[in-house]
């Protein structure tokens, strides 16, 4: 599939103010967890995702048909296999 661009995580910060479960919150602060921190590293997984998602969505056709020739003939130069 290629590699995609990771989401930027780095650059200015804005404050920005979101709603957690006060015994999650509890629970981190207990353990030492940077909120911030893993809050940021969680949205730059969830963007990474949705961006998969969507680079298959909009290349499904691509894909469908490239898979359908190697049903239909084999991997190109498969001859040429060592292993």
């Amino acid at each position: 599939m290629g590699t995609m661009p990771r989401p930027t995580v780095s650059g200015p910060r804005r404050p920005t103010s979101i709603a957690l479960s006060e015994s999650l919150l509890a629970e981190a602060q207990k353990c030492g967890i940077d909120i911030s921190q893993a809050a940021e590293e969680g949205l730059a997984q969830a963007v990474a995702a949705k961006r998969r998602e969507l680079w298959i969505e909009e290349n499904r056709a691509a894909l469908d048909s490239s898979n359908d020739y190697v049903e239909r003939h084999g991997l190109p130069l498969a001859r040429h296999r060592m292993f």
